[in-house]
């Protein structure tokens, strides 16, 4: 094809170098967007008929003929050409065929570059609420890992040391409150994506007498942008997006290191069912946890999208810049990125196998119940500073003579305090630290239930 038989050819006399062409074309990955083009179009051309641009008949046989290029796309006959650039000219130019030249009325007011914005804004709009619906259910099945796991103890770490002695279920209800923060990232970006930048045109608007808020309407924008210049140049929803996306995978690389260390055999806290791992090509005994690697992995591939993005825009003038073409892939591959990553957590978190044993002998380890000892003594009248060094003196005994603090006579302990009394072992059993901690927001198995509640209701 040569420019002549371009929609755009009319000023042009010589053809479009071969290889430019194939530079210059983004059929090949915005073809995903053919659904959302073609609906925008629909839209439009109901818009042009209310405002009377076309007649009924005439948005009738535009109407029939792009769902007629739809449903041929979705059974694959369609031919994309690269010759016809993108998936806006291709549509186009194949409807002109089909229904004659009343399909090329169709781009009556409007251009390519607020056709490409509102397309993507109508996608990232969709895959948005995909997105919620896969982290609501990823936590709906860790809320019920957390609810089997109420009971069961495990050491809490500060700088990866055993530290305090806590409930894996409320672990577990920590990865929720997280996910729960991204969803509503994605939501409030959601607000910002659902602007119908359609009639903004090439960038000044366009002298036709159309109805943006009709339009808005048919496609269920909230709101129409205010500024043509604005509407066709800026892509920060998009960026916005994939920034809201890089906390997401954040989120998910910090679980995937810890169900990385818990399943080694160092740890052994865990046991990931074989359908989610791998073996070794030459090391019969191993068991690789492949999919939460890769999960960790994917992250950085995510973090570089959200450069390309920014980096794609800090120079750009008003308004809309060639450059814009290249928002697309790093969008299209972190949105299937972030789908993906959920989608195998959500499959593989049900199955988990919790080593409970080996947990409450971990939590046991590493004197996890020393601030336990410390509370014990402010509650009996010692300030904090002055218990926090008597604890430490305990817990110097306790390394010397290889023993845990609730292997420590009473005469011991008191040799330290005499404020120390036979309830003190009570306190410094794993459970009894546990449930010492029974108020919103603790760790106490308690709590852990009744959070795990207020969670289902927030759904």
């Amino acid at each position: 094809m040569n420019n002549f038989d371009k929609p755009w050819g009319g000023r042009f006399t010589q053809a479009t170098d071969v290889f430019v062409e194939a530079f210059t074309a983004s059929v090949n990955f915005d073809k995903r967007l053919y659904e959302y083009d073609i609906m925008g179009s629909i839209a439009h051309a109901k818009m042009l008929a209310q405002v009377g641009i076309l007649t009924r008949t005439e948005c009738n046989s535009i109407v029939e003929g792009l769902q007629a290029i739809q449903q041929e796309i979705l059974e694959g006959k369609f031919e994309w050409s690269v010759a016809l650039e993108d998936v806006h000219m291709n549509i186009e130019t194949v409807l002109v065929q089909k229904i004659g030249p009343v399909g090329k009325k169709l781009h009556t007011g409007r251009s390519r570059n607020d056709q490409v914005a509102t397309d993507i804004r109508l996608y990232l709009r969709y895959e948005i609420d995909l997105l919620g619906a896969q982290i609501t259910r990823l936590i709906k099945i860790l809320a019920e890992v957390a609810e089997r796991e109420a009971d069961t103890i495990m050491p809490g770490f500060t700088h990866l040391q055993s530290a305090q002695p806590i409930i894996f279920g409320h672990h577990l209800l920590a990865w929720c409150e997280m996910l729960l923060r991204d969803r509503d990232r994605l939501q409030d970006c959601r607000k910002r994506v659902n602007c119908l930048p359609l009639g903004a045109a090439a960038l000044a608007g366009t002298s036709y007498p159309i109805d943006r808020r009709y339009t808005a309407q048919l496609l269920g924008f909230e709101t129409v942008a205010e500024n043509s210049l604005d509407a066709v140049s800026d892509r920060d929803f998009a960026i916005e997006f994939t920034s809201c996306a890089t906390l997401l995978m954040m989120h998910l690389s910090r679980f995937s290191e810890e169900i990385v260390l818990w399943s080694s055999a160092q740890f052994n806290f865990i046991e990931l069912s074989d359908a989610f791992c791998t073996g070794s090509s030459i090391m019969p005994q191993k068991k690789n946890p492949d999919v939460p690697e890769l999960v960790r992995g994917k992250t950085g591939r995510v973090y570089g999208h959200l450069i390309s993005l920014l980096t794609l825009m800090k120079s750009q003038p008003l308004a809309y810049n060639k450059d814009n073409q290249e928002d697309k892939e790093p969008l299209f591959d972190t949105i299937d990125t972030l789908k993906g990553c959920l989608r195998v957590y959500g499959d593989m978190m049900p199955s988990i196998r919790v080593n409970r044993e080996v947990m409450y002998q971990a939590a046991g380890r590493g004197f996890t119940t020393a601030t336990d000892l410390a509370d014990y003594l402010v509650k009996k009248g010692m300030p904090f500073r002055d218990a926090h060094e008597v604890v430490g003196k305990v817990v110097r005994h306790a390394i010397d003579t290889h023993c845990h603090l609730d292997e420590i006579s009473l005469d011991v302990l008191r040799s330290f305090s005499v404020l120390i009394e036979e309830d003190i072992y009570v306190k410094l059993t794993l459970e009894g630290s546990v449930a010492s901690r029974h108020h919103f927001g603790g760790t106490a198995p308690q709590q852990v239930r009744k959070a795990i509640k207020r969670l289902r209701g927030r759904f």
